[in-house]
């Protein structure tokens, strides 16, 4: 045993003797079990509860807040064009990577100049696309679930990170968000990581001045499907 497992294990016996709890009484079980079970949602802000017309302008508004480019675009067989003319804009080579997700394969992407590598991300990778499984417009967060489809070390390693959502997938609250994602994977089989993403990295620890890029992307652009 570390001494720093020691010590946790002394500060939860301490916390435990305070509330006079063992730990494997039914009733705490019991409800531990009941909340697995139901996931009842946390009381969500009133910007998490716009209407459905709404949460487009919402997510955008957040997201732009953060630094990030949010687009529309009106259907995923523009989406080729539309990252194109992104990357032209940020001044970048028509070269990026993404995993064997099922909706970039389907693209026209032979109608632009851009090369495409797949799988996990390269050091080397300065442009990733990934799509990302929900987004929350209460902060104008992205759910990025890992996998094969999606592999997490897109969302890290290049300096700059394309996104794709569809509409359909936007929902109002966090907690709903979560509910998508057990809908689509089941309890029990989500997948091994799910990243949270709100904007670009960045960090203002040093001297209070604001760097991006310090650990992960420097920059995000996202496109919002209307209609598959």
């Amino acid at each position: 045993m570390s001494e720093n497992t020691g010590h946790r294990d002394r500060i939860l016996k301490a916390v435990q003797a305070a509330l006079g709890a063992r730990g494997d009484e039914p009733g705490r079980r019991g409800i531990v079990r009941a909340r697995l079970e139901r996931s009842p949602h946390g009381l969500i802000p009133a910007r998490g509860r716009q209407p459905a017309t709404e949460l487009v302008a919402q997510f955008s508004a957040m997201m732009a807040a953060q630094g990030v480019t949010v687009q529309t675009v009106a259907r995923a067989k523009a989406l080729p064009q539309a990252i194109a003319e992104q990357l032209a804009e940020f001044n970048l080579p028509a070269r990026l990577r993404h995993g064997e997700e099922p909706l970039f394969a389907s693209l026209p992407w032979d109608k632009t100049l851009i090369e495409r590598d797949l799988g996990p991300a390269d050091p080397a990778d300065a442009v990733s696309l990934s799509r990302a499984m929900a987004g929350a417009a209460e902060s104008g967060t992205l759910f990025l679930a890992s996998g094969r489809e999606n592999p997490s070390t897109l969302n890290f390693l290049p300096e700059t990170h394309l996104v794709a959502l569809l509409a359909d997938d936007l929902v109002g609250s966090y907690e709903e968000a979560w509910d998508a994602l057990r809908a689509k994977y089941g309890r029990g089989v989500m997948p091994r990581t799910v990243n949270l993403v709100s904007g670009s990295s960045a960090t203002a620890d040093i001297e209070q001045m604001m760097i991006r890029g310090a650990h992960g992307p420097r920059r995000l652009a996202v496109f919002i499907i209307q209609k598959k």
